[in-house]
Order: C-alpha cells, then structure tokens, then sequence
C-alpha cells in the first residue's frame, strides 16, 4: 500500500537530496554512465580494429562506422514509440542492457561475421535503452521546474564520465592487449549498468511511464501477446541490422525515409493538440537539422580525427606513445571538468536575465566547433615531418566540447518541454534520429579523408588531406552560426516560451 502511494506522488513530492535533485537522477546517472561506457568502448575501438585488423580501406571502415553508428542513434525512434505505447520504460531498458551486453560478447568471436551480429544487438538494445533513460530523466521534474536544465547537465556528465573510462581504459588495454580484450570489457560494463539500474528502481518509482502497459498483455497469436512478439521481433531485426551495415548504400534512402514520416507524424501530433503544439514541433524539427549538421561534424572524432591522431600528430608524452584511440578521451574529461561549470552558470544566467535563448546557444555550440576545427591551419605551421603536435588535438577537442555543452544538454532537455506528455518518448526518438542521420553523414564525410583498401597515402598526402578537409568544415560551420544568430528571433517565436 505504501508503494502505491508513494507511486502517486508527483515529482514535487519525490524525495529530492540535498543537491535539490530526485535521488532517482543519480541512479540513472550511474546506469547511463556504464552504459556510455559499453557503447564508447566499442566505438573508440571500432575504425582501428576495421582497419588494422579486419584490414578495410579507410574509406570502407568509415562507411561502416558511419552506418552503425547512424543505426544505433536510428533505433531509439522504435524504442521511444514501442515503450510509450506497450513496454513501458523500465522493461525497454532492461531489455536493451541485456542485447547491448550480449552485442558486445558476440563481437569476441573474432572476424567480421561476428562484427556485424554484435553490432546488430547493439543496435537493437541501444534502441530500448537510449531514448527512454533520458525520458525519464525528464519525468523526475514538474513541468516548469528550473532545476532540470541542471539536472540533465548533471546526467550529460554521468555519460561522459562513461566515454572518459571507455576512452582511457578500454582504448588502452584494446591496443595494448588485443581488441577483444576492449570490446570484453566493454560488455562487463553494460552488465553493471543493467544492475544498477534494475537495483536502484524505488529512486525512480515515482516517475510516470514506467510500468509495462495493458495493451501489450493483449493475445494475438495463440498464446502469444504483443509483448512477447516484440521480443522476438527485437530480434529478428538483428539479421537486419547486419544487411544494412554491410549494404550501407541504401542508408540514404532509408534514413530520408524515416525522417520525413518521423517530420509528419511530429507535426502531425502537434496539429491535434492545437495551434502552439505544432508551432514547437516545427520548431522541434528545424532543431533537428541543426543538430544533425553539428554532430556529422563533431563524430569525426571516431573516424577521420582518430586515423588523422595515428598518422599525423606526435603522440609522444614524456617518452610514452599514446594510442591513438586514447586522443578521444579529450572530449569526455573536458566534459567532466566544465559540465558541473556549465550547469551553475545556465542558473546563475537564468536569475540574473541573461541567459541566451536556445537558438542562440545552438548557434554559439556550431559556431566553436566550427573554430576547432580551423585550429588545425595554425597547427600545420608547426609540424615536424608531417606531423602537429599534440596541442593541436587538445585544443581542438577544448572548442569542440564547449560548443557540446552549448547545445547537447540544452538539447536534451529542449525535447522533454517541446513535446506533448503523451508522444515524449517518440519525440525522444525523433530526437536520436538526427543523430543518426548525422552520423551516417559524418562515415561520408570521414571517407573524403581515406583511400580505400590496398591503397595507402603518403604522410604528406594525408595530413594535406585532412587540413583541407578540416578546414572546409571550419569556414562552413561558421557560416551556418552565424545565419542561426540571424534567424533566432523567428526560431524562438515558435517555440512558444520554451527556454
């Protein structure tokens, strides 16, 4: 009885500590946290263990990077609709920790048919497990509650306090000792965010959703109810996964596909909940193509950043050679140190007036990615036989994270307030979608930088390939901010005084 009540309570009536935050946020934040470090282990690894030992072309391993990547940010639009319609939110992310867990098992079998199954798994359990934690993050608040663009800040630096240990220790020990050894302990990790999160439940209790709902207890084949073709049909989706990393030329047509029905399903939502609504979800999705141009460009680091790292920067520290998948740990422990930063000042602004609006901050987070990349003009003049030194990568991921922080967790929370309550986790999805579509982008674009298998470039080329590359997406990236400052005033009309 007790539960249930408790269960009845709203958020301003949760049990909030003494940072002002739901104890539910800090369970999530460790659950997300290893499930970050799953995923991002995986992903340090995954362009150098196709090229070196899969032996792929640079421009083919950057494809299938793109195309896995842009399926696992894909998924979350199927795992936001199903939960919200049928599981409930604590049975999809229990479900997705456990084929992320076996995913990355799968990958210890050794060669490229092992690849591709686990990297359908993890698709398939990202899709369960992504869209709704962050969902429920946003249930934690009341609507209106100032306190939650600081508490998904809070949660953005659980996330990359995963991608920091994956970065540094699963980077470390899968090209010292062998890559399986990365990718093994990458599946541990997804094991102790599962526990976590199934442990830690009564912090959440409270916050709507969670629970499977009466709809998928309904039979439909014999003694067969719609949950338990869901779990089948999760996966029998893996063969399918596997088709399209391997296929990847249909990925356009499929990823133009699903966001112009994700665009009208959005807008059509809107439309029924009257004149506003559809303004925020117009809104909702121009966001969405900005947010896509600005993550194609920011996930070179898994590619292009990190071939560029192994070939064309020093990575001599006091005698000891870094490896290359280690450079990716910039971004992440940049994150850590200015996240809580970040968080305090959106408040502090907030009191005092002088918080720009989203618009601006989006326009503000392209802009210094933009200026990251176009760091590596200057650093060019100082290479010593072709290549920069190390400061280069550290200031480029330096404006790269604080544009990050401009736009990520600003993002996240924009979602959760534009959206109807009854489509958050579908709009949730929607949201992960142009990541996706942003991260087959950035295989594209990385592939620019690479040749194709058996055909290697000279030092010299490369690092002039990579600066002409890197700086075509500086002075582009900078153009695009400056029209976003230009149109914000239109933009933030739409969203109705959503801040």
């Amino acid at each position: 009885m007790k539960d249930i009540k408790k269960n009845k309570l709203g958020a301003a009536e949760a049990n909030f500590n003494a940072s002002g935050h739901p104890n539910g946020l800090y369970t999530l934040f460790f659950s997300e946290m290893w499930e970050r470090f799953c995923y991002y282990g995986m992903r340090t690894l995954l362009t150098l263990y196709l090229v070196k030992s899969l032996m792929k072309g640079d421009a083919e391993a950057s494809m299938i990077y793109g195309s896995y990547t842009a399926l696992v940010y894909a998924a979350p639009v199927l795992g936001g609709k199903l939960a919200d319609q049928y599981l409930g939110y604590r049975f999809a992310i229990l479900l997705g920790a456990l084929l992320m867990a076996i995913g990355e098992f799968m990958i210890l079998g050794g060669n490229e048919t092992w690849l591709l199954i686990g990297m359908g798994a993890i698709i398939i359990g990202n899709g369960y497990f992504k869209a709704n934690i962050s969902t429920i993050v946003g249930k934690l608040y009341e609507d209106g509650d100032p306190r939650r663009d600081s508490g998904f800040t809070i949660f953005y630096i659980g996330i990359n306090i995963g991608a920091l240990l994956a970065t540094t220790v699963v980077a470390y020990i899968g090209e010292t000792y062998g890559f399986k050894y990365g990718f093994g302990l990458a599946g541990i990790g997804m094991l102790a965010g599962m526990f976590i999160f199934w442990n830690g439940r009564n912090n959440y209790a409270h916050a709507a959703g969670l629970d499977i709902r009466e709809a998928a207890y309904k039979k439909v084949a014999g003694p067969l109810n719609i949950l338990h073709l869901i779990v089948i049909g999760s996966l029998a989706f893996i063969p399918l996964c596997y088709f399209l990393i391997s296929q990847n030329q249909i990925m356009d047509y499929l990823l133009l596909a699903i966001f112009a029905y994700v665009a009208y399903s959005l807008i059509a939502a809107g439309v029924k909940e009257g004149g506003v609504w559809k303004d925020r979800m117009i809104a909702l999705v121009i966001f969405m193509l900005i947010n896509i141009t600005f993550w194609a460009c920011f996930e070179q680091a898994g590619t292009s950043l990190t071939l560029f790292a192994d070939r064309n920067v020093d990575r001599s520290v006091f005698g000891w050679i870094m490896p290359a998948s280690m450079t990716q740990f910039f971004n992440p422990a940049f994150i850590i140190i200015f996240g809580s930063i970040f968080s305090v000042m959106w408040v502090k602004l907030t009191k005092i007036g002088k918080n720009p609006n989203i618009p601006m901050k989006f326009a503000l987070g392209i802009l210094q990615l933009g200026l990251g990349f176009l760091v590596t003009i200057i650093a060019v003049q100082f290479a010593e036989d072709f290549k920069v030194p190390m400061i280069t990568l550290v200031a480029l991921y330096l404006l790269h994270t604080t544009g990050e922080l401009f736009l990520s967790p600003i993002g996240l929370s924009m979602v959760t307030k534009l959206a109807p309550r009854n489509i958050a986790g579908t709009a949730m999805g929607g949201w992960f979608l142009s990541f996706a579509i942003a991260n087959f982008v950035a295989g594209k674009i990385a592939a620019i930088t690479g040749g194709e298998a058996g055909v290697t470039l000279t030092i010299e080329e490369g690092l002039n390939t990579y600066l002409s590359v890197f700086s075509n997406i500086g002075f582009v990236l900078v153009g695009i901010s400056i029209l976003i400052m230009i149109l914000s005033k239109r933009l933030n009309k739409l969203m109705h005084g959503v801040v």
